[in-house]
């Protein structure tokens, strides 16, 4: 009830009023039957538009931190995310990893549509950065479709660090299916894992137009904030010495 609310008469209306969203190949979602919705990911706001415009509902595996923030903010972000249907992952890594792998493959084997970000983070820079391999291994398990997509100026439209969004128009791209039936029972194999993440994020690519980076985003994000942070400590000891 409080996902059609929101995504039929308040917040859906409400972004496409904001975005004036393009939509191109909506056709590539299929009508029935579990898929994997695979996108980049430029802007907070890409956890809403992609969602409201796609006439099935959209399942998204987000970072844990959105739901365990404290105080009333932080329980009302919580029961808004999993009001919209989200589903909180934990990305440490190891056990995490494949918790978030078993999340996903539960809204799969129900016949819904998942959406997930390869890239794991939002890029802090408006390129496209090297996919992690856990929607190959989804992918390979539930024997499901991949549906590339592009969301193609949410990032000028609210970067990271931007609270509120620029009212601008948006593309938002899907691509035809992608099937890795081939792959089956290759769940396990590492070579086999990144070869499918790897065809996915080139079609994403290609839907996008970005620059690619073969680096993953959460590292790259760190050495930018690293390198940040050494510019400023040297303007100070500059300052100081002067």
């Amino acid at each position: 009830m409080f996902y059609q609310l929101l995504k039929y008469i308040v917040l859906g209306p409400l972004l496409r009023l904001l975005f004036r969203p393009r939509i191109e190949g909506l056709e590539n979602v299929p009508e029935e039957g579990a898929a994997i919705i695979a996108g980049n990911h430029l802007s907070f706001a890409d956890h809403f538009v992609m969602p409201a415009i796609v006439p099935r509902r959209v399942t998204f595996l987000a970072k844990a931190e959105y739901f365990t923030a404290p105080g009333l903010k932080g329980r009302l972000t919580a029961a808004f995310f999993r009001g919209v249907g989200q589903i909180p992952i934990d990305r440490s890594g190891g056990r995490a990893s494949q918790a978030a792998i078993s999340s996903g493959l539960a809204v799969l084997r129900k016949g819904r549509l998942l959406g997930i970000y390869p890239e794991g983070t939002r890029s802090h820079d408006g390129r496209l950065y090297k996919g992690r391999t856990g929607v190959a291994a989804m992918a390979i398990k539930a024997g499901v479709p991949v549906v590339p997509c592009a969301m193609i100026g949410t990032f000028e439209a609210q970067p990271t660090g931007r609270r509120l969004p620029r009212a601008m128009r948006i593309t938002i791209r899907f691509g035809a299916p992608l099937d890795f039936s081939r792959y089956a029972g290759m769940a396990d194999e590492r070579i086999a894992l990144r070869a499918v993440t790897d065809e996915i994020m080139y079609a994403i690519l290609t839907l996008s137009g970005q620059e690619y980076v073969d680096t993953y985003a959460g590292e790259a994000k760190a050495a930018a904030q690293a390198e940040a942070r050494a510019r400023a400590q040297g303007r100070k000891g500059h300052g100081a010495g002067s």
